[in-house]
């Protein structure tokens, strides 16, 4: 039986069931603007997912699935927001209340300091508590506040369900520098919508607190963008990563360089990990260029 640490969880527990009122889901439809064609990744299976449309400051942001049993975000999907590429330091890390109780609104709120943190919050996704002691890894955003714009926008991403545990020296080196390299290249080339998918893929390791199990470790982390409407007279060095390109890297204390490929070598890379589906696709159709999609209109 659950123990409550203030009187307010049985509040929390007695809401817990109207959870499908709210954009906690079985489906991304409230959000699916930040989806290529508003159709969400296919073949990507966990333990108990939770589908989130995260809203901050009464406006939805992002949508990112959940693997609530492990607590942890198997991808965040978003539209990139041309940048300057800083980063929001001053805004507090937030829950997603929607994955405890029926909200009123659904905004990500900060979290409570460590001693007031309600069992149910706890027991339905990470914790700041729960990097403490797991020194090798930090907190990576699925969504990066540098590929965002505005204000409210970047503060946003600052939810722990946006959030995984990734080896320190990676995120500060080669995937800090290929979301930079990411943010130049979009800002420069993609005069459009870009939509950028980043997830993982889950190894057995497993951050403990208190010897229980918390959070999911990932093997991989890997991203996906597409730009359909982009810069035709790029250098080809760029033009080829056009409408669509990709790229992983192993979440490991050695051997973790960022490597870049076609969307198709990506998605064949992740139909032979654990939870991925043999049928599993990206973007819709694999991302056409408005230019092509154009072009097979006037044929017709």
């Amino acid at each position: 039986m659950a123990s409550f640490k203030n009187p307010l969880s049985i509040l929390f527990l007695l809401s817990w069931w109207h959870l499908a009122d709210s954009t906690v889901s079985d489906s991304f439809k409230e959000c699916s603007e930040f989806f290529y064609m508003h159709t969400a990744p296919m073949g990507i299976r966990g333990r108990n997912l939770r589908r989130i449309c995260q809203r901050y400051g009464d406006k939805l942001r992002y949508a990112t699935l959940y693997d609530s049993s492990r607590r942890i975000a198997l991808y965040s999907a978003y539209t990139f927001k041309k940048s300057d590429g800083q980063r929001r330091m001053d805004t507090p890390w937030m829950y997603e209340p929607q994955l405890v109780t029926a909200d009123e609104n659904g905004n990500v709120r900060v979290l409570p300091s460590s001693g007031e943190t309600d069992t149910l919050i706890e027991e339905s996704q990470a914790l700041l508590a729960d990097y403490i002691d797991a020194v090798q890894y930090e907190r990576g955003q699925l969504n990066p506040d540098q590929h965002q714009a505005d204000n409210q926008d970047k503060a946003s991403t600052y939810t722990l369900t946006n959030v995984v545990p990734l080896i320190t020296d990676l995120l500060d080196g080669p995937w800090g520098a290929y979301t930079d390299m990411l943010r130049r290249r979009l800002n420069n080339f993609c005069h459009g919508v870009a939509y950028v998918v980043t997830g993982v893929t889950v190894s057995g390791l497993t951050i403990q607190r208190e010897r229980e199990d918390r959070i999911a470790v990932p093997k991989h982390l890997w991203s996906a963008y597409c730009c359909p409407r982009f810069d035709r007279n790029s250098p080809y060095d760029v033009r080829y990563m056009f409408p669509t390109y990709a790229a992983y890297a192993l979440n490991a204390i050695v051997g973790y360089s960022v490597t870049e490929v076609p969307l198709k070598t990506l998605e064949a890379f992740l139909k032979n990990q654990t939870d991925v589906d043999k049928s599993a696709s990206i973007f819709f159709k694999h991302c056409v260029s408005e230019n092509m999609h154009n072009y097979k209109k006037k044929r017709k």
